[in-house]
């Protein structure tokens, strides 16, 4: 094994300069840095701008209900039109992924989606917005897949859950400040501010494509210093895949839940653009900030433990939130938005060990049916609040957290965990080691 590629995220290599010393010895560290951690960022980019989109329907959504004089479950429909093009599309895009990778496939993906969302800011009617949000939640599903596949295989196997929490992590984080690049573009220019969404799309499409050529070669370093392929021969476990993915549908439709109809409650009760924009930003970014505490400290924690224990203490920021509405909803929203993210990596990373060698596969399934409920879930919570009214409607899809905690505590620790395979070979298979001369360049 390379040395100096088996500690692809450690820093002890990058500081043996050997012959090199001064400016000359920092500018080879610092090429070292951007080598190593790069790709991973590339790829995180293009997962924050994609997402970035995603996020400016929270507050496109009480805009519409005005303009259209819609109803909770209608307006309820539009998510589900992104949602589920973004969703059910993914598995597709997974297998694409895996089996006829291509350069070109990431910034595509993100000029699309960012070209029909910024044709939101056109849309004469409903049923054209709800047209043009399915078109570019496509484009958001070509995406997920592709970066997913990708951040993995830059990345040790031992190290996956937390690169996959540093990648899911931009995607929050983009996610987070859609309402608030919303909100902005809409005082600037109405509606039309909108149209503004295609330029930077365009710029990290450039941007992830001119780096695709190093993502490439950070994936074959990882596959050299771990000297192993993905693969398996045995038949794939889809019952427990099953309950992995359903324990990230349970997830999606209680979070997706308050954060698209958090701005739509506040607007009812009287509160400005600014107050519900900046409230919905506010819960997001903590479950980005969640996604990368979370993927941090899951060594430590237990990646079980994470899962379970931030997933049943979602219970109790969502019972506040909807019980004391005010300035003190902050409070509830940052804790509700940590929780509900905190171990969103855990069940991506499982469903890749599930799945060796078809990690596009994978995170298409967890990315794409594991969030499809939440696109399901929205308009089911909305026909529930116009009966009952949105407080109550969330206080009702609560308890689907706690089943979900429940299906946790059942997975198999194997899946939860790196280990490594143990390979079993008959003697005449056994090769004979190379030996390096003891002065061979390493």
């Amino acid at each position: 094994m390379l040395p100096a590629l088996s500690n692809t995220w450690g820093l002890a290599d990058c500081c043996q300069s050997g012959s090199l010393t001064g400016v000359e010895g920092g500018l080879v560290n610092r090429r070292r840095l951007l080598v190593l951690y790069g790709p991973l960022l590339t790829l995180m980019l293009g997962h924050f701008t994609n997402d970035l989109i995603g996020g400016v329907l929270p507050i496109l959504v009480p805009r519409a209900k005005e303009a259209f004089s819609l109803s909770n479950a209608e307006v309820g429909l539009i998510v589900l039109a992104y949602t589920s093009a973004a969703s059910l599309s993914q598995p597709l895009f997974g297998y694409i992924c895996d089996r006829f990778p291509r350069r070109w496939f990431a910034p595509v993906a993100l000029v699309w989606g960012g070209t029909f969302a910024a044709g939101w800011a056109l849309a004469p009617t409903y049923e054209t917005l709800i047209a043009l949000a399915f078109l570019a939640g496509i484009g958001s599903g070509a995406y997920h897949p592709f970066g997913a596949t990708n951040a993995a295989g830059v990345t040790p196997k031992a190290k996956r859950t937390t690169a996959l929490s540093v990648y899911t992590f931009g995607g929050s984080f983009g996610f987070g400040l859609g309402p608030v690049v919303a909100a902005i573009l809409m005082a600037v220019g109405g509606d039309y501010g909108l149209l503004a969404l295609i330029f930077p799309a365009t710029i990290v499409a450039i941007l992830i494509y001119r780096q695709m050529g190093h993502v490439a070669e950070a994936q074959r370093t990882v596959s050299i210093a771990s000297g192993t392929i993905e693969q398996s021969g045995e038949p794939t476990p889809w019952a427990l895949l099953a309950r992995v993915i359903l324990i990230v549908m349970l997830r999606s439709w209680v979070v997706l839940s308050v954060f698209q109809f958090l701005p739509t409650w506040f607007d009812d009760l009287g509160y400005s653009t600014t107050f519900y924009a900046t409230l919905t930003t506010v819960a997001i970014l903590s479950g980005a900030l969640g996604t990368l505490v979370g993927g941090l400290f899951v060594d430590r924690i237990g990646a079980r433990r994470l899962l379970v224990g931030s997933f049943s203490l979602l219970v109790i920021p969502l019972v506040l939130l909807t019980q004391f509405p005010g300035p003190q909803a902050f409070a509830f929203a940052i804790a509700f938005g940590f929780l509900g993210d905190a171990g969103l990596a855990v069940p991506l990373a499982a469903a890749q060990r599930l799945l060796p060698g078809r990690t596009g596969v994978a995170s298409g399934l967890i990315l794409g049916l594991g969030f499809i409920t939440g696109g399901i879930g929205v308009p089911v919570t909305g026909l529930i609040a116009d009966q009952v009214g949105i407080p109550t409607a969330l206080l009702l899809v609560a308890p689907l957290t706690l089943i979900g905690s429940a299906i946790a505590l059942g997975l198999p620790g194997k899946i939860l965990v790196h280990t490594e395979p143990v390979v079993r070979v008959e003697a005449s298979e056994v090769a004979t080691p190379r030996v390096e001369p003891s002065g061979a360049r390493r």
